[in-house]
């Protein structure tokens, strides 16, 4: 349907208060028609383009104007179509409008208030959907940015870090692996994990190692084992990581942002309370972070570094495994072993 003639969905089981109402918008929309909820929610079902407006009854057999109302928004797909409600004198306008009602038309109608209520209504629809429009753009448009911002700044990491070329996004789908998994297996930590939206899970642990970049070369780059001082200051990627990422936003208004800072800060806490920067103990480890550490350690065990060689798969989950409890929270232990294959494949393809 062209915006020249758009739809307004009329409900009414009187006959006559359609075509009136059809007579009276004919030149300027194309009016459908229902004459009570039920049929109304049967025609908006297999609609193609929904209505820009629907004039709505109160009193209709079936299924009342209330009734439709409720459902319409009660419905994501429904709610933000304007809804103005066709009134007799004993309705109660103030509750309609309460309600979430745009507007009324009383009865008798007047042609000259409908269309000028049915006129205002339509463009107010098509500026507040231009808005969004523009919003959402603009939003999409802002996190392309930072994703690419953030992920070029994770690959400078990791060449300095002489890791192997892809770990960063291995380490990624070692994760979106594991969120996918506890999700569809329906573990307890489902619902958190829904909410704290995989996707973005993902993208954050791109940062997970910021903090290395303010290591020293010396330190960072060593071929051989760490000293005491020197794993000291090694340690201090986290807190660092932390303060970059609170420097690249507002970290509470942001969840990709608080994912990342929660990573870089918490994935070298142990679920036994005896891992660094606060010695954090089980839940009090954020649950990106812990998801993190399985995913950053496995990766450490089965990649080659200049100070060791790649250790095999089966090895590496029998590592994982030996840490259940102790340094890895025992839920996610056992996804990694039920999905080791799936880590097998990412590990292999992404060398």
């Amino acid at each position: 349907m062209s915006d020249k003639n758009p739809t307004v969905l009329v409900v009414d089981d009187l006959d006559t208060n359609i075509m009136i109402l059809e007579e009276i918008l004919k030149d300027d929309y194309n009016v459908i028609s229902a004459s009570n909820g039920k049929e109304a929610l049967d025609k908006l079902r297999v609609m193609k383009d929904l209505p820009k407006i629907i004039l709505l009854d109160i009193v209709m057999p079936e299924m009342n104007g209330r009734e439709l109302f409720e459902i319409l928004k009660a419905d994501k797909v429904y709610q933000r179509i304007p809804v103005i409600f066709i009134t007799a004198e004993n309705d109660s306008e103030s509750e309609l409008l309460a309600a979430g009602a745009v507007d009324f038309i009383n009865k008798p109608f007047k042609p000259e208030i409908v269309k000028l209520r049915v006129n205002l209504q339509y463009k107010l629809k098509n500026y507040s959907d231009s808005l969004e429009e523009m919003v959402e753009e603009k939003t999409a448009e802002a996190t392309k940015t930072l994703d690419s911002a953030l992920q070029g700044l994770a690959n400078v990491i990791e060449h300095r870090d002489l890791e192997s070329g892809e770990h960063v996004k291995r380490t990624q789908l070692y994760v979106k692996a594991l969120t996918n998994y506890l999700i569809e297996t329906n573990s307890v930590y489902a619902d958190e994990l829904k909410n704290l939206q995989p996707d973005i899970i993902m993208k954050s642990m791109a940062l997970h190692d910021i903090g290395k970049i303010a290591i020293p070369d010396r330190i960072l780059l060593k071929p051989g084992k760490l000293d005491a001082d020197e794993y000291e200051i090694m340690k201090t990627h986290t807190t660092r990581g932390k303060e970059l990422v609170g420097e690249l936003g507002d970290v509470n208004s942001s969840l990709y942002l608080k994912h990342c800072e929660d990573i870089c800060f918490s994935h070298h806490e142990r679920w036994d309370g005896n891992g660094y920067p606060l010695r954090l103990k089980e839940t009090q480890i954020p649950l990106t972070a812990r998801l993190a550490a399985l995913a950053d350690v496995y990766d450490a065990l089965v990649s080659a570094r200049v100070y060791k060689s790649a250790m095999s798969y089966d090895d590496a989950v029998k590592i994982i495994v030996e840490g259940r409890g102790t340094q890895f929270d025992p839920i996610i232990t056992d996804a990694v072993v039920q999905i080791q294959d799936r880590f097998n494949e990412i590990a292999q393809k992404y060398r």
